[in-house]
């Protein structure tokens, strides 16, 4: 015989029920809880970008917002008092009841942003939720450097670098219009050369260049913002002329010798000897103060005339 539940008792089961489903509403609605929508928005410079912070639950009708800015180990208000604060004054506003938009985003903004919410009425009065903003920025024209001329067989380096793009850029090289791989070996269009692309970097070296490297020369900077490009350069490769090198050494070695010998010539014929003797000639010596001399007919006999006078 099956046994029957009493109509108390079920009437007590479902009081019971209902009371915790009561008790369980009430626990969900008395606390204050967020949500975004986008918690890393990421947005290129000078656009504008909302930071979602909604407010999914809560009892207070008017609670308390604060937005903050945590940049560098430090944290600074963006929203408080109910008003903005800061680098963003004038430029940022609360959109909607919570949720923050900014107007032409630059570089420096990109930060962690929490929201916060203080509900005096709810049982959990606090909430938060931290946004992280990202501002890409697009490269600069690069600065490239390429060497004029290089001799065959020579190393040579091509330097790019841009320091304003944010992520940081990769670099491409390209030469005649024709992009360069990264390893010159990997690609049989390039099996007469002999070079290695850092995209990182932006460095492309040659271990030994060849005839077929002469061309002009450029190169990209480029991130998900944008790309930029430097002029073109020329780079010669020419052959050394070893010949020449030679010939024009034993003409200059033979120039030395031809001047040399006719430098002893000179010496020799006496164009380079002053025979004017420094000093008083032995013929015509000095006469001393109260001292007459007299020259007979025979040169070099000399008469005193008359003596000191004392």
């Amino acid at each position: 015989m099956a046994l029957r539940r009493r109509p108390g008792l079920r009437l007590c089961a479902r009081l019971s029920d209902f009371f915790l489903l009561l008790l369980f509403r009430g626990c969900l609605i008395g606390a204050v809880n967020l949500k975004s929508s986008n918690r890393n928005p990421v947005v290129q410079e000078f656009e504008s970008v909302e930071l979602s912070c909604i407010i999914t639950d809560s009892q207070t009708n008017d609670p308390r917002i604060e937005w903050k800015k945590i940049q560098d180990d430090q944290t600074t208000y963006v929203f408080f008092d109910n008003k903005i604060q800061g680098d963003l004054a004038g430029r940022a506003e609360l959109l909607g009841k919570t949720s923050l938009k900014i107007w032409n985003v630059t570089r420096t903004d990109s930060a962690l942003y929490r929201c916060e919410v203080v509900a005096r009425n709810d049982r959990k009065e606090i909430d938060e939720i931290v946004i992280e903003l990202t501002v890409q920025v697009k490269p600069v024209t690069p600065v490239c450097r390429v060497p004029k001329a290089v001799p065959v067989g020579k190393t040579a380096t091509l330097h790019c670098q841009e320091s304003e793009g944010y992520p940081r850029p990769h670099y491409s090289w390209y030469r005649n219009d024709v992009p360069l791989p990264t390893d010159s070996r990997a690609n049989p269009r390039f099996r007469n050369s002999s070079f290695l692309l850092n995209s990182e970097t932006g460095t492309l070296v040659f271990s030994a260049v060849h005839k077929e490297d002469s061309g002009q020369y450029y190169c990209i900077a480029s991130n998900d913002a944008g790309s930029a490009r430097c002029e073109e350069q020329e780079m010669e490769v020419y052959d050394l002329n070893i010949g020449g090198i030679i010939g024009g050494v034993l003409v200059v070695l033979a120039v030395l010798v031809l001047i040399t010998l006719g430098i002893c010539c000179a010496y020799r014929r006496g164009y380079f000897i002053n025979n004017k003797q420094d000093g008083e000639s032995y013929k015509n010596p000095g006469k001393p103060d109260g001292v007459n001399y007299i020259r007979t007919d025979e040169e070099g006999d000399f008469r005193h005339k008359s003596s000191f006078v004392i």
